[in-house]
């Protein structure tokens, strides 16, 4: 009777796998980062691999839909997806220029406020502009 080698051809065929999506995933960012249209065949050609092979996985065609609508909307000079803003961090920006239109409008009722001590002082005393 044969030994079953079956285990071996599985294994081969899993790294295989393994080997392909690591170069998709490199290919992906690597034309993100570049600002290069992130498309199927780019992806398929800077990888090296067929374009029915990233068909075929969920999570790698939802990944390039995504990046292509977004380099689709976006203006010609493209930002890497890791270096654009994230909302989180918008919201902590607007969060911080409200605080601090907040602190210079106070500032501006407190310097007119003194202003006008001033220029009621000086009107009471009799002095002359100058």
């Amino acid at each position: 009777m044969r030994a079953d080698n079956t285990r071996h051809i599985v294994a081969a065929a899993q790294r295989r796998h393994e080997y392909t999506r690591a170069k998709a995933i490199r290919a992906l960012r690597t034309l993100d980062a570049e600002g290069r249209p992130v498309t199927f065949e780019a992806v398929a050609k800077q990888a090296s691999i067929s374009r029915s092979w990233l068909y075929a996985q969920p999570d790698l065609r939802a990944e390039i839909e995504q990046l292509r609508a977004a380099h689709r909307g976006a203006p010609a000079t493209q930002v890497p997806a890791r270096q654009r803003a994230s909302s989180a961090s918008l919201l902590r920006r607007l969060e911080a220029a409200n605080a601090r239109i907040r602190h210079l409008a106070d500032e501006n009722r407190r310097l007119r406020g003194q202003l006008a001590l001033a220029l009621g002082e000086r009107r009471a005393t009799g002095q002359q502009p100058r």
